[in-house]
């Protein structure tokens, strides 16, 4: 499976935009995606293995939060997941 690797992370992937990872599940294409690239792994996930709140997975065009089964969907090797951290900040521009 093709995972999106979004800017911001790229830099723990070898600057690779795009990474292929095997996996039967969400979850488990995860699971590999880290131990290929382990600098990733507390980028992506809390000390307790949950994925980080901000941070967005959408398989093919599904967002998982909104899947029936999450991390534990089906994944194939046709499928494409695509990682977006949300993006906050910004200044008050106010003279």
């Amino acid at each position: 499976m093709n995972i999106h690797i979004p800017t911001p992370l790229r830099a723990y992937t070898g600057g690779l935009e795009t990474v292929s990872v095997a996996g039967t599940t969400v979850g488990s294409v995860f699971q590999q995606l880290t131990v290929q690239y382990p600098e990733l792994k507390p980028h992506l996930f809390t000390p307790e293995g949950k994925l980080r709140s901000f941070v967005n997975v959408y398989l093919n065009d599904d967002d998982i939060r909104y899947l029936p089964n999450k991390e534990e969907t089906p994944a194939t090797d046709t499928d494409e997941l695509t990682i977006i951290p949300s993006i906050a900040g910004g200044t008050n521009c106010r003279p």
